[in-house]
């Protein structure tokens, strides 16, 4: 049988208004517009010479590559949507 060890004390994240969590989500989806146009500027999902699934392959790489950025986004991404994130809270805490 695995015990574990009795859980450490954590302080809980401070709490978030709904308008953060919309601004929190609309950053994380930039960032992950921002990766997805890098990941097909590198060459990521093109076709390779002499074998490709055909138009219908063409026309879903842009998707397989926004679910690709959004998993690097999750995965904790390069740091923009953090800055986006902080940018527009800024913005709209200083129009309240």
């Amino acid at each position: 049988m695995l015990t574990l060890p009795p859980a450490s004390p954590t302080v809980p994240p401070p709490a978030t208004s709904g308008a953060d969590d919309q601004l929190r989500a609309a950053a994380r989806e930039l960032e992950a517009t921002f990766l997805a146009e890098m990941l097909k500027s590198a060459g990521l999902g093109a076709q390779p010479e002499g074998f490709g699934g055909g138009a219908g392959e063409a026309q879903f790489a842009s998707f397989l590559r926004l679910e690709q950025a959004r998993a690097m986004v999750s995965a904790g991404g390069i740091g923009l949507s953090e800055s986006l994130f902080n940018a527009m809270k800024e913005r709209t805490d200083g129009r309240s």
